[in-house]
């Protein structure tokens, strides 16, 4: 049998547990993302043509925060990524556009982002108010003067309601 003392401890220690996983759990829902997806480009180089898409389901009144979100690898040339996104609220059909320069690298050649062989960015976009019902159909493509940009690897969406 074992002594009372060493019961106590452990019923402490998993006190202890539940609590800090409970911290977590709230912790982690601090945003309440709505959508968060990726699209992929060809790593060896996303033409300027090439649109990538993303269609957001209908979503609840309220204000959105709207980021995009970058990976990249080592063979980015640049410093820096010019976006054009395309914002289309259905079923009002308003357009919003917007250009958003993305700094990426340092001048040393440092990526700013962290990873090892694929750099993660999140760039913050816009602040949405939507209606109930509302869906958002968001294009993307680069706007540099190079045709071909290699190294991007995907391009995502992300909508936090806040």
């Amino acid at each position: 049998m074992r002594p009372r003392t060493t019961m106590r401890r452990n019923n402490k220690w998993i006190c202890l547990g539940i609590m800090l996983a409970v911290a977590i759990g709230l912790a982690s829902c601090d945003r309440k993302t709505i959508y968060y997806h990726y699209e992929h480009a060809p790593v060896e180089g996303w033409e300027k043509g090439d649109v990538l898409s993303f269609e957001v389901p209908p979503v609840s009144e309220g204000t959105y925060r709207e980021e995009v979100g970058l990976r990249i690898d080592k063979s980015y040339p640049f410093l820096g990524l010019c976006l054009v996104m395309k914002q289309t609220i259905l079923p009002s059909g308003y357009v919003h556009l917007d250009t958003l320069n993305c700094n990426l690298i340092d001048q040393d050649g440092n990526n700013k982002g962290p990873g090892l062989s694929y750099y993660q960015y999140s760039f913050h976009v816009n602040t949405l108010r939507l209606q109930e019902g509302d869906s958002l159909y968001i294009t993307v493509k680069h706007n540099m003067k190079r045709e071909m940009m290699p190294g991007i690897a995907d391009v995502g969406i992300r909508l936090d309601k806040q």
